[in-house]
């Protein structure tokens, strides 16, 4: 099943799957940092099964001159052990069809250089390499 965590005990039953996308998080900050991104527009998707969260998507509808209306996926993740047994597409489908029902033009996301896997991933879900993805580290 997948939902959009809302409540605080279905947005920490995500620490796990998200940690494994960013080992840097931790778990005290969790909450409280998710809660501050929800004010500014995010949302976390969770795929669960038997109880477990195995994989997250945490999303953003926003607007912008160059699409107008788009999802930006700004974490997509399944745990290690769960890899494999289609729970990214579940999540990568389920956002498509939440994204087309919110009017969005496109789906949008950055993925490290080093992530050949998940190149691989979104390049077979029909996505495409559209630009460089710029960053200047000011501190």
């Amino acid at each position: 099943m997948i939902r959009i965590a809302q409540t605080d005990e279905q947005i920490l039953a995500c620490f796990s799957a998200m940690q494994q996308l960013r080992p840097h998080l931790q778990e005290a900050e969790f909450l409280p940092f998710v809660r501050l991104m929800m004010d500014e527009g995010y949302r976390l998707a969770c795929f669960e099964q038997d109880g477990q969260v195995l994989g997250v998507a945490g999303f953003k509808i926003s607007h912008n001159f160059y699409l107008t209306k788009r999802c930006y996926v700004e974490d997509l993740v399944t745990i290690e052990s769960a890899r494999g047994q289609g729970v990214g597409e579940k999540l990568f489908d389920w956002l498509s069809e939440h994204a087309k029902a919110q009017q969005c033009r496109a789906i949008h996301l950055d993925s490290g250089v080093q992530r050949h896997g998940a190149h691989k991933f979104y390049l077979n879900r029909d996505m495409k390499i559209v630009c460089h993805h710029f960053v200047k580290e000011l501190a």
